[in-house]
Formats: C-alpha cells, structure tokens, sequence
C-alpha cells in the first residue's frame, strides 16, 4: 500500500510553463529593478525553444526562483562575448540542440526568500539535467558584485577574483558559485549594464565528469517533443452577398470540415471576411457605422468558432473581426481557436492607411506566440507581414509557423505582402501560410474587389520545395491550399543549413528590441 503525505510539499521545484512568463517577469523586475532582462516575450521564448532547460522554484504556491539555460556550442561559449549577443537578446535564440555545454542565463531569487537554499536546488538542477543530455558541461558569466568597492586594491578584475580565490576576500556571488563546484575560466569585459561589477563577468565553469569521450556519440537528444510533420489548410474564402446568419455559418463549417477531413491540424481564415455579414443590411452603411455594427457580431462568430474548433479536433486561425475595445476603439483583431477550447487574441499592429481614414481603425500593442499542440505559433495580419520586425519578435519568442490573414484588392497589393512574406520565410526560416479573400461586396465601403492567391510558404532550402512554395491556389477561386510542413527539417535547417539566418545574426551589432524589453542589456 502506499503511503499517503500527510500535506502536499510547501517547495516545489519544476519545469517553467508559458503561463508563467508574467509571474517569472514580475519577480525578475522585483530582483532586478529597471534592469530585468526577463520580459515575458523574452521567457516565451526560452520556454518554447528549450523548456527542459528552464526552472522555477514555487514557495506554497508563489513563484520565488527560476533560472535559464540553453544549449550552445563550446567554441561560442568559451569566445569572448556579451550577455546580449550569447543569450540572443535574452531569448536564448542561440540555443543549439547540437552543442556541447549548457549556457546558463540566469538565477533569480526572491530575496525574502534566500534562506531556502532555491540557488543552490536550481544549481543542481543545471548540473543534472548537464548529465541528462550528456554535455561537457555548463558555462556562464558570473556577476562579480564586490569588484567595484575593492577596485582600488585590486585594479583589474582577475586580479580581484584571484584574491577571492586565494580567499583574501570575499564575493558573495563568487564564493556562491565556486561552493557549487564552479571554476573561474577567464573574464568577459563589457559583458552587461551592471555597476558593481563594472561590467565585467567572470566566464565559470563546471565540467561534467560524466561526460562521454571525445569520440562517443551522445545517446540523448533534447528537443525531440515537436511533432515531425504539422499539416496546414489556407481557406481562399469568396466575398458574397448573404441572406442569413445562418448561411454564413453554413460557409465557415463546411471549410473546416474539410480541412478535418484532410486531417489539418490548422485551418486558416483570411483577414475581414467577417465583413461579409455587412450584406445582410438593404443599404449601404458609412464606413464608421458599418465597421462598428459589424463588431456587434463578435460574440456569437467567437462562440460558433470556438465550437468548431472542438468539434473538429482542429486549431482554426480565425481570420479577423473588428473588435470594440473597452475605450470605444476599433481593433483589427485574429482570435485563434484551439482545439482544447481555447481562445487567443493577436490584434493587427499597423493598420494600413484606408483602413485608419475609411474605418477609423487602430493598432494594437504587442505581438505574442501562441502555443499549441504541435508548437508555437504566430500571427501577422496582412500589412504587419511588410514589417520584418514583426515576425523576428514572434520568431525569438519560438514560432515556427507564421499565420498571415490578409485582405488586399488588387495583385499589387497582394504582391507587396507575398514578396515580403517570401522574405520573412527565408530570413527567420521559418513557415509562413497566407489565407486571403476574393470575390466582392458590392454593398460594402472600401470592400469592393479582392484579389488573392493562398499559399504556404517555406524557406529556401534542400529540405523544402524548390521554389519555397509549400502550396498554391489559382488567383480568384475559392479553395483551400493543404500542405505538410516539417518541423523536424526546418529545425535541422536552422541549425545546418545552406545558410543559417538565424544562427548567424550578428548580436554584437543590432538586435530588434520592443519597449517592453528591458532598459539595460542584461545583468
């Protein structure tokens, strides 16, 4: 018989979830101050490129420590380098499931906590799950706190940490770190913004004498919990007068029946189809007028979809619905149905200049991964797609399909958004499944005429089709474009590759940083 606990553990130590990127965010800026790297964009991203590797202490159910870590190559571990450019830009965007020691990150800690050893538990951690993977061992850049105080005795940072070393002095976050079995490897200058450090760091070491011979291969590979293959249906939805609500429903059911009969396990709508529900009204409305009383339908088109996409068993990219927000703005908003029965939101950023001047609409504030069963995603919304920035963010926060609802009238406009998502396949390699509209509403302002022609979109590589192009659907016809997409080649593709984007970004010299990221370059 087993026995029974008397009450549940008041400490929990675990692997860090999605969900918790605000509550590891909040503790990050209580530690840290106006220097926190954590942003929440930041620890989506290390979560869903390596969640193995990410830690979090919880104290009777509060969240009091985490630490981050990733896999890097030992040549780029042991170069001289900075917090920014290592951990690519704090989102472990370097992280190489194919390298040989584990970089960690950071620690953090509640201080109303410290006396509960969570250092020391999440440092073993590192050190077991080094085993785990059989690497060489974990590497870091060490704060060095008293360096500035003693700088007059000690003018030069090796100096300063020999001395603690020889235990002349004491650090306390070096002594921490030498007491975890830690040596010091040499000193990285410029390393990040932290003044009592000065900015150095000083480059520590373990080394894990459990670690295969120069000449074995390692018998465990992290990163093999995506699916290998992820089949994508883009809906070519034609424009149409309508005569109920009903009807219309009738249209969005039948798509995603057949994309589930294809075994989709994504059905992509394109962007303000919805506003085929305009047709419903005798007389033609003013654009302002029209745009709101569209956005009254959203209730019912989130609940109808949110059905489908459990009856289904299928991930519905929704198109996009203009939405009132709480202030009386309208918003150009995607709402993504999984099959669990969730619901997430992703509004539209840039709103194109008739969209702001016939329809008053405006732009939304962030650009977040949605995560699902086979991996994380993302959303841009037609004109947010002319934006490279906008799919790099999306990327470092760990999508590997990018969803692009769009609505354009004419093939110039289509163009402008095909050539621009061919690019952001090839520069974040990446996928990317375009779903728009055709056909006209002639009833309804600024929604006349359409042109579109569907496709799924790859990068430009061995593994993918010569052209880049997964699947295509012919200009004007309303059809679907189904395609199987490889999340195994293209992560084999980023690492190995003809060229490697990703992989290869100079750090050192620029990096795309949003206002919610952090005001200094790490710690």
């Amino acid at each position: 018989m087993t026995p029974t606990p008397a009450a549940k553990p008041k400490l929990v130590l675990r692997n860090a979830d999605p969900k918790d990127a605000p509550a590891l965010a909040a503790l990050s800026r209580k530690v840290y101050g106006d220097a926190a790297g954590s942003t929440e964009d930041a620890l989506r991203g290390q979560i869903n490129r390596f969640p193995e590797g990410q830690f979090v202490a919880e104290y009777e159910g509060e969240i009091v420590g985490f630490c981050s870590t990733f896999i890097v190559s030992e040549a780029l571990a042991f170069k001289p380098h900075t917090w920014m450019e290592i951990t690519g830009g704090g989102f472990a965007a370097r992280h190489d499931p194919d390298g040989d020691f584990l970089y960690g990150m950071e620690v953090t800690v509640d201080p109303e906590r410290r006396r509960l050893r969570i250092g020391q538990r999440l440092y073993k951690l590192r050190r077991d799950l080094c085993q785990h993977w059989e690497l060489k061992g974990i590497v870091f850049g060490g704060r060095m706190p008293g360096f500035a105080r003693r700088e007059k005795d000690y003018p030069t940072p090796r100096a300063y940490l020999d001395a603690v070393v020889d235990k002349k002095i004491k650090d306390p976050v070096v002594n921490f770190q030498l007491a975890q079995g830690f040596s010091i490897e040499g000193v990285l200058a410029n390393y990040y913004a932290d003044q009592e450090s000065k900015g150095y760091a000083a480059l520590m070491v373990w080394r894990n004498p459990l670690a295969p011979g120069p000449d074995a291969a390692r018998a465990t590979r992290p990163d093999a919990r995506l699916p290998d293959a992820v089949r994508v249906a883009a809906v070519q939805f034609r424009m149409r007068r309508i005569a109920s609500l009903e009807e219309f429903e009738e249209q969005l059911e039948f798509f995603v029946d057949t994309a589930a009969d294809y075994g989709a396990d994504f059905v992509a709508f394109p962007e303000m189809f919805t506003l085929a529900l305009l047709s419903l009204d005798e007389k033609n409305l003013a654009p302002t007028v029209a745009i709101a009383r569209v956005a009254d339908y959203k209730d019912r088109f989130c609940a109808f979809m949110e059905k489908l996409a459990v009856s289904y068993n299928i991930n519905i990219i929704g198109g996009t619905h203009p939405t009132k927000m709480a202030n009386g703005d309208i918003r150009n908003v995607c709402y993504v149905f999984l099959r669990d029965g969730s619901v997430y939101v992703q509004e539209k950023l840039h709103p194109t200049p008739t969209e702001a001047t016939w329809w008053n609409i405006k732009g939304g504030e962030s650009a977040s991964v949605i995560n699902t069963d086979c991996g994380p995603i993302g959303v841009m919304i037609c004109y947010d797609s002319e934006f490279p920035e906008v799919a790099r963010h999306l990327v470092d926060q760990g999508a590997l399909i990018l969803f692009v609802p769009f609505c354009t009238d004419e093939r110039r406009g289509y163009l402008r958004v095909r050539y621009c998502c061919q690019a952001r396949a090839v520069e974040n390699q990446c996928y990317m499944v375009l779903s728009g509209i055709v056909g006209n509403l002639p009833n309804v302002e600024n929604m006349g005429i359409h042109y579109a022609e569907s496709c799924v979109m790859t990068p430009s590589d061995f593994p993918f089709a010569r052209d880049g192009i997964a699947a295509d659907t012919p200009a004007g016809a309303e059809t679907v474009a189904v395609a199987d997409l490889s999340l195994k080649d293209l992560l084999t593709a980023r690492q190995t590759g003809s060229v490697q984007n990703l992989k290869d970004r100079r750090f050192d010299l620029y990096s795309v940083r949003w206002p919610a990221q952090a005001k200094e370059d790490g710690r």
